[in-house]
Formats: structure tokens, sequence, C-alpha cells
């Protein structure tokens, strides 16, 4: 394949122009061209600082500023022309500006370098995707807390092994999803608030002999502060890593929301209804209603934690500053951030739509045995039996239940009796998943009124 001459920005130090395979596998700018309005404004402030340190003259500052102006307008009626001879996003936008404005554009660059450039893009876009999930996030729990308002004291079975363990409430069940989300929502706002430092002014890794004010760009791009290690700066992507970690988590929160809701709407459960715009048919069962929108979620794990691995492994092995295996840092982050975005919706507008089926949750609450703890608890409280005492005999209870094919309300008192003379017709009264349910009233527990108190305390701190 033969080389082509191309006139590059940077072609002072070449004679030859990039071999065609050197400039498919170099090229950036199909998938960094999403930082174009990111690199546009840290232009823009750069340029500013520029004038006010003496830098730039007004005249040349007014004209960049100008063409800029322009850009943006062209990228956001998508008439901007993206060149691949131009590698990226930085070098496309200058030289666009310097076919608007001449030769001010090339001293838009005085002092930085696309190092801290693309460092900076990279961290606006994060920033601005942080954000995006911090809303979707909040959105998501708004609505399962609606979910939990409307099935307080809605009884349904809990399950370890995904066996029927001890009856709780549909309002409590919602809310350790809440609770879930309300880690990622932390995890955000903590890798938001770490990451919020502006790399310009770093310039290629070792800072500049111009006198540039990085506090005041710092400031004007909303960051708190300038990277304070010029070699740091440039080389840095924890704030990438940071993201796809919290966005991994939140996925797999997601997912196991979804794994629930696939088991939930399955005719064995029957436990909810999905509506029709979260559901698809089948092409030869006409009877089916399948739950693919929480199937496809529960799928996009694989492509966010992989994008997690996929950076770490590009940059666990690079030594200072940069190298051009960073420019695989951004096609994953992207992607994740999209996927993760696409996830919350999806979840947030299937479940705003779900339709718990109450009749058929409290039906299933009881069964399995799910109130034999109580009777082991009751044998501890009314009559003093040592815990492990009160836990054989309640499995002699549940064993002869088993015999007889009766769920344990069913039992008689004589033949309980007969297994523990202690027993008396009281033991009754927490045989039901209503009042095994109520008893729950330890701070985090199942009791309707423990619930309420933990809608309450989110919605409140949702306010915030």
């Amino acid at each position: 394949m033969q080389s082509q001459k191309s006139n590059k920005m940077w072609g002072g130090r070449f004679e030859d122009g990039s071999d065609m395979l050197m400039q498919a596998i170099n090229a950036s700018i199909g998938f960094d061209q999403k930082m174009a309005e990111q690199d546009i404004a840290g232009s823009q402030v750069h340029a500013e600082m520029l004038r006010a340190q003496g830098i730039l003259t007004a005249q040349d500052e007014e004209a960049i500023q100008s063409g800029l102006r322009q850009i943006l307008e062209e990228l956001r009626a998508g008439k901007f022309e993206f060149q691949v001879e131009l590698e990226d996003i930085h070098m496309n936008v200058e030289a666009r500006l310097k076919d608007l404005i001449g030769e001010p554009a090339g001293r838009l660059h005085t002092a930085r370098s696309r190092n801290d450039q693309v460092a900076n893009d990279f961290r606006l876009w994060v920033r601005d995707h942080y954000d995006l999930s911090i809303d979707a996030i909040t959105a998501l729990m708004r609505t399962l807390l609606d979910q939990a308002k409307q099935g307080v004291d809605w009884v349904m079975p809990g399950f370890t092994h995904l066996q029927t363990a001890q009856p709780v409430t549909w309002g409590h069940h919602m809310m350790a999803y809440v609770e879930m989300l309300g880690r990622d929502l932390s995890r955000m706002k903590d890798g938001r608030e770490r990451m919020n430092e502006c790399a310009l002014g770093a310039a290629a890794l070792a800072g500049t002999s111009f006198p540039i004010d990085r506090e005041r760009t710092a400031k004007a791009l909303g960051f708190d502060a300038p990277c304070a290690n010029s070699l740091d700066a440039v080389s840095d992507r924890d704030f990438a890593l940071d993201f796809l970690n919290a966005a991994s988590i939140c996925a797999m929160h997601l997912s196991r929301l979804s794994e629930e809701i696939v088991i939930w709407s399955s005719a064995q459960f029957r436990f909810v209804k999905l509506s029709d715009r979260f559901s698809t048919g089948s092409s030869i069962m006409p009877q089916k209603k399948n739950p693919d929108a929480a199937e496809l979620i529960r799928a996009k794990i694989g492509r966010i934690m992989g994008a997690n691995v996929a950076l770490m492994t590009v940059m666990k092995g690079l030594a200072l500053t940069y190298s051009k295996d960073m420019q695989e840092d951004k096609e994953q982050v992207f992607d994740a951030a999209e996927s993760l975005l696409l996830s919350l919706a999806a979840m947030t507008g299937m479940m705003a739509d779900l339709k718990a089926l109450p009749e058929n949750l409290q039906a299933a609450a009881g069964s399995g045995f799910s109130t034999a703890t109580d009777i082991a608890d009751w044998l501890v409280r009314e009559k003093g039996m040592a815990f492990r005492d009160a836990h054989h005999v309640t499995g002699a209870i549940v064993a002869l239940a088993e015999r007889q094919g009766k769920e344990l309300h069913q039992l008689d008192i004589k033949d309980m009796q007969a297994l523990c003379p202690d027993i008396n017709d009281n033991i009754y009264s927490v045989l039901s998943v209503e009042n095994s349910v109520a008893s729950r009233t330890s701070y985090g527990g199942t009791a309707p009124v423990q619930v309420r108190a933990q809608i309450a305390r989110w919605e409140e701190k949702l306010k915030e």
C-alpha cells in the first residue's frame, strides 16, 4: 500500500505523509468527535485566558471566538465535515478555524498541547455524563419509591437461594433497590467531585513558559481547581476508571432487578404484569409476552464491565506520561456511558408501567413454610426456650406439615403439642404472613411502619 502525503499540522518534522494503514490505526476522529462541544468550550476559555494574560491580542481573540462560534453552529446543525486525515477532533476544529479566520487560528494553540487538550476534553465529557447518570439514577429511585408506597403492606415471599424464606412486603423489596441505587448515586457524586480538576495548562507534560492563569481557566470551565501536577494531568485516566467502576456496579444492580422481573413475570410466578410498551411477542407462539427489555438491560453489564476491564488493561503498563495507547480510552467509556443511560431510562419506564399482582404475591407469601422462623421466635419469646431448642422443635413441626401436605397455619394444635407440649392456641397468631411481617419492626425491617419510615427518609434525601 502506498504512502499518502498530506498537510499535517505536525508535518514540519516529517517529509513523507503517513501510510494509509498508519492513518487508519492512528485516526480517532471516528469516535472522538463526540467531544466536539467540549473541545470548543475548552478552546473558547483558553483563548479568553490568553487574551487576558496579554498573550493574544484582543483582535485575534475576537476572530478566534467568532470562528469557534461558527464551528459550533455547524456541528449542531450537522454541517461540519470531519476529515480522517486530520486525525482527531482537535485538529479538525483547528483546521476549520484556519479556513474561517486565517492566521489567528494558529495562535490558539499557544501554551497548550493536544495532550492536555484531550485530557481536558475527556474530563469535561465524563463530567457531563456523571451529571446525566446522577439524574437518571435519581429518576429511577423516585419510580421505585412510588412502587414501594403503592405496595407498602402487600405481603410477598422473601427468598434466599431462590427458595421461600420469610414473608416480606412489596414495599420493602422495592426499597432494597432504592438502597442499592442510593449507593450508586453516592459513587457517581463522589467520582464527579474527585475528578473535577482542569488539565489545561499542563501542555505536553511539563507545563509552559507562558504566563498563563490556570486558575482562571479552571474556574471558567466549572472545575474546582487546576490539576496540581502536569505529568499526572496529561496521563491520568482515573476519572474515567472511576466512572466505569461506578457504572459497572450500577449496571450490576440493574441486572439483578432485571432478573427478578424476568422471574416474576413468568407464568410460574405471576407476581407482576409487564406493560406492552416494554415487552415483545414471538414470531411463532402467539401466546408469548417476553420481558425483552429486562433481558437486554440484564445483558448490558457485560459491555459496561468489559469497558472497565479494557481501560484498566490499557493503562496498567504505561510509563509517564502520555502514550498513544491512551487513545484507546474513549470508545469503551462512550459505549459504557450510553449503555448505562439507556438501561436506566428503560428500567425507569418499565418499572413505572409495571403492575404488581397483590393477590398472587399474598398467595405465594405463605407457601414453603415461610413463617417457620416465627414459630421459633414465639417459643423463645413466650416460653423462654433456648433458640437452638426452638429451632429443633420448629424443624419437627415443618416436617410434620410436609408429611401431612399442609401449610403451617393448617396444622392441628394437638399434632403440634405432641411435638412440644408447651405450644398453645396463641401460636396461630404468628402463623399468618401479615402478623409475621408486622412483627419485623427492627430498624430496616419489613414491617410496614419501618418501610414507610425509609420511604420518607429517601424522599427527603432526594429533595436535596
